[in-house]
């Protein structure tokens, strides 16, 4: 299969498609769950204040990655990803699977019908999905630095994906209906019938059930896995994979180590461990631990740890660099998973719900198709990373003034404002996921633990924003919904 598999720019593009379903595995649940709401709010009894329930859940959900993170560097050599990540698709397509029959079950508490089964369900989701920032991107340590734009293009995936599938559902499309309201008002003691007449917004009925929805992300998980299987253990997929040097010592036994200190010593005088002569002594100690294990690494596999190494002397990250990019990281997701989403609905419907649908829509093509550029036009200045970040920053102000200002925000019923408003949210997610693509993939040079990190950091800073918009908008009411009919 190796053959038929082209290659363009290092990469295998068979490689590079496994890695992109395996990408997509990471978030398309709760995506898809989030996609739904629309429908899910007129049929429950939460209504429009499910959302809210929602957030909370996800948010204590991070317990998650906190838990993993300190196992990880408490034992780092103990846990292994693999069967973690299988762990993590499991969960997230029993959770599905089970939410196609049970989605609309509730039960009594605390004097109200609550929806219990999807509350349950969304907390399992919401915990295997924050798992896999800190699982999913170290795994991709083990592959070339070039594929990591392929994760994060499956990473945009899990959200376009679900959209679509809800786009052509109808999930959220509605309609504008005039309707006359009589009002029995009293005047100086003299009752008066005063008729107005209210525009209001309908939803439309969807096309297929919600139950047919949850089969289909049912099914998208379990072809995500398969794909993570044949990423693993396929042996033209495995020559993709990288081998550093903290992996040979996990790979090889203690006296195969002791050849390798000893090969090294004995080859002479420098203390470069990246050298010629650390190298030969590496493939020799390689050969001898074919003889015991009975593994062979390929000779190809030699040549790439020298190409990384060469990388890594190549990019000399300072201990500032490597902080200041996991400072960033933090800010990005931040802003696009924490504060964006949460004011999106109050930042573009005002300008209509056609322009509100546009945002979305345009919003989730943004996310790969930035992640495609990072593949083409890498970036890898600190000086360009800070301008990008501020330049995103600055249309993520805008999004979020326009929020502010709802439920009539500058330029709205303009067409120069319905312009403005789509190209910001564009841009917004555009310059983010390019920012956050470039970050990993310099930090994916510097191995596992950096990855480790920076996945740590993406829940951290997506928890803070999660949790103060939450406080802005559900308890202290900062923003007011403005209506799609004008």
């Amino acid at each position: 299969m190796a053959q038929i598999c082209c290659i363009h720019n290092n990469v295998n593009v068979c490689v590079y498609i496994l890695v992109i379903l395996f990408g997509i595995a990471s978030w398309i649940d709760i995506n898809g769950l989030w996609v739904e709401l629309p429908i899910l709010v007129q049929k429950l009894p939460e209504g429009w204040d499910l959302p809210s329930y929602m957030v909370i859940i996800i948010q204590l959900a991070n317990i998650g990655p906190l838990f993993y993170t300190l196992s990880k560097l408490r034992w780092p050599r103990r846990l292994n990803e693999v069967p973690i990540i299988y762990l993590i698709i499991g969960i997230g397509g029993t959770s599905c699977l089970l939410l196609a029959f049970f989605w609309n079950t509730t039960s009594y508490i605390a004097g109200a019908n609550h929806s219990t089964a999807l509350l349950i369900l969304n907390f399992f989701l919401a915990f295997v999905d924050c798992t896999s920032s800190v699982v999913f991107l170290p795994y991709m340590a083990h592959f070339k630095p070039e594929y990591i734009t392929a994760f994060f293009i499956g990473e945009g995936f899990s959200g376009l994906l679900p959209g679509l599938v809800a786009l052509g559902q109808g999930a959220g499309q509605t309609t504008c209906v005039n309707q006359t309201v009589h009002n029995n008002v009293t005047v100086n003691g003299t009752s008066i019938n005063e008729t107005s007449y209210v525009i209001f917004p309908q939803y439309q009925t969807p096309k297929f059930s919600i139950e047919v929805f949850f089969f289909l992300l049912f099914g998208m998980l379990v072809t995500c896995g398969a794909a993570f299987t044949i990423l693993h253990y396929c042996e033209f997929a495995r020559l993709e994979q990288l081998k550093t040097r903290d992996e040979v010592d996990e790979s090889t036994d203690v006296t195969a180590q002791t050849d390798l200190m000893s090969s090294y010593e004995l080859s002479g005088p420098t203390a470069n461990p990246a050298s010629d002569n650390f190298l030969d002594a590496a493939d020799n100690i390689h050969s001898r631990t074919h003889l015991i294990t009975g593994k062979k690494r390929p000779e190809i596999s030699i040549q790439k740890d020298i190409s990384l190494e060469t990388t890594r002397r190549q990019t000399c990250m300072t201990r500032t660099n490597f902080f200041f990019f996991l400072f960033l990281t933090a800010w990005i997701n931040g802003l696009g998973n924490g504060v964006l989403p949460s004011i999106q609905s109050y930042s573009a419907l005002p300008f209509g719900n056609t322009i509100y649908h546009l945002t979305v829509t345009l919003g989730s093509i943004a996310n790969p198709l930035s992640c495609l550029v990072a593949f083409f036009l890498p970036v890898s200045s600190t000086i360009a990373i800070t301008i990008l970040t501020l330049l995103g920053t600055g249309f993520a102000a805008y999004c979020i003034g326009l929020a502010a200002m709802s439920p009539d925000p500058l330029l709205v019923g303009e067409l120069f404002g319905n312009i403005l408003v789509v190209a910001a949210w564009f841009f917004v997610t555009f310059l983010l996921t390019f920012t956050k693509v470039s970050i990993a993939s310099l930090l994916r040079v510097e191995g596992k633990r950096a990855l480790l990190w920076c996945g740590a950091m993406t829940q951290v800073g997506s928890a803070v924003g999660a949790l103060a918009m939450f406080l802005l908008v559900n308890v202290f009411k900062m923003f007011k919904q403005g209506s799609p009919c004008r």
